[in-house]
């Protein structure tokens, strides 16, 4: 019979075998935000479309190529949100948070939904784990962002992962700048890439992040925006820098990086590595000090950056980062009957509120299939009940990795004398110890 349905295009599933895999790097994120003192914050999967527009900006690739987009019964224009931030922001200004006490500090694990081509490590969904700091304009900010973010690499192992960083600077001094790309890139007009040709006029510092092999090595003599910037970014940047280095975090200024998205602002930096092969920015982020006020609130300074959950996960297999296995199943007890499957039910309940994975059989092996089944998920132990393990009150407990048995009660000193076992397997002790 032919499957019904199967994954859409740019979907994956992540299947029980895989799934610890991101429990595990979850949990990290999750710990890191925690004692950088960020809160997590949870938003709608889609958003007015406008909210996109404005926040991320009309002239992007994702607003003009990538979005999902829809009109409701109602005529209302959605979009599966593309990214994270502008949705956070969103919620900052709807619920008055910043009435809270400032900063304010947050991070989310959210799903991302972009139609583009799906390649190694970005899908048409994707997930992205994200931490946003609103009311701070110190450069001190960017540098304990950044440092958070190494902070989540170095706890995975990750310590060839490059920072890389640069300042596109603000509104007043990337005007100068604008002006001396156009008349950089218009040279080339007749051979850039039909995309870049329409970025040229409205914002050509989007041309620097072109993927096309030409624009690319077109790119590498443009003008630098780090010779462009005001004074007061100028300080503000070195003063970034400066912060690095006390905390001794290494990094590379690279006039190249301008962010893919409009509301960046200041510093803009990126995690990279060399591992898996063109795909190879990690994370992602930098200021947006105009996008609280793009959204209708007042100016508040912003910053933030997003990782990749399928990258990240990429470039630790790729750089051999083992993820510890879940702990397995402690006790499978199988049974031959209805009394011993009653008994096997208490027992099991028993266990797992005491915080251990226990099993038995809900769906009507045989005796050696049972068996089978305990080696197959890996159980510590085993334990076989029949009417005479219940008349008896006592039965054999089998350690599964050397096959000895120890006699066991079924009585009130189950738990301990399990624990017991339990203890010694995992001291790498046995009976004859």
């Amino acid at each position: 019979m032919a499957l019904i349905a199967k994954k859409i295009k740019g979907t994956e599933d992540i299947l029980p075998r895989d799934s610890y895999k991101w429990q595990f790097v979850e949990k990290v994120l999750s710990e890191e935000a925690k004692v950088y003192g960020f809160s997590e914050i949870r938003t709608p999967v889609f958003e007015q479309t406008k909210l996109f527009q404005r926040g991320v900006g009309e002239g992007t690739d994702v607003v003009q190529k990538e979005m999902y987009t829809f009109e409701t019964k109602g005529g209302e224009s959605l979009t599966l949100r593309p990214e994270g931030t502008a949705g956070a922001a969103r919620a900052l200004l709807e619920h008055g948070l910043y009435n809270d006490g400032l900063p304010i500090k947050a991070h989310y694990f959210t799903t991302c939904y972009r139609y583009e081509k799906p390649q190694a490590g970005r899908q048409r969904e994707f997930h992205q784990f994200g931490m946003e700091v609103y009311g701070a304009a110190d450069p001190i900010a960017d540098a304990e962002l950044i440092c958070a973010a190494k902070s989540i690499f170095d706890r995975l192992q990750l310590f060839d992962v490059r920072l890389e960083l640069n300042s596109i600077g603000c509104p007043r001094c990337r005007k100068n700048y604008h002006q001396a790309l156009k008349e950089y890139f218009a040279q080339f007009s007749d051979t850039l890439c039909a995309t870049c040709m329409s970025r040229l006029e409205k914002n050509p510092m989007r041309i620097l992040d072109c993927k096309s092999p030409v624009c690319k090595e077109i790119a590498q003599n443009a003008p630098k925006i780090t010779d462009f910037l005001c004074e007061s970014c100028d300080d503000h940047f070195k003063k970034v820098q400066n912060y690095l280095t006390a905390a001794d975090i290494k990094f590379t200024v690279n006039p190249s990086i301008v962010r893919g998205l409009d509301y960046y602002t200041n510093t803009v930096f990126e995690f990279i590595s060399d591992s898996i092969g063109a795909q190879s920015t990690v994370c992602g982020g930098g200021r947006y000090n105009g996008l609280i006020e793009e959204l209708g609130g007042n100016p508040l300074p912003s910053l933030g950056f997003a990782i990749g959950l399928e990258r990240l996960l990429m470039v630790m297999e790729a750089e051999g980062i083992e993820i510890p296995t879940p702990d397995t199943c402690a006790l499978y007890i199988a049974t031959m009957g209805e009394g011993a499957q009653r008994e096997a039910f208490r027992i099991v309940k028993t266990l797992r509120e005491a915080g251990l994975e226990a099993q038995f059989d809900i769906v009507g092996r045989g005796l050696k299939a049972q068996m089978k089944y305990a080696n197959k998920i890996g159980a510590q132990f085993s334990m076989v009940l029949g009417d005479n393990e219940i008349d008896t009150k006592s039965a054999k407990l089998k350690n599964m990795k050397d096959s000895t048995e120890t006699e066991i009660s079924l009585g009130e000193s189950f738990m301990e004398e399990f624990f017991s076992a339990l203890i010694a397997e995992e001291n790498g002790l046995n009976k004859a110890d």
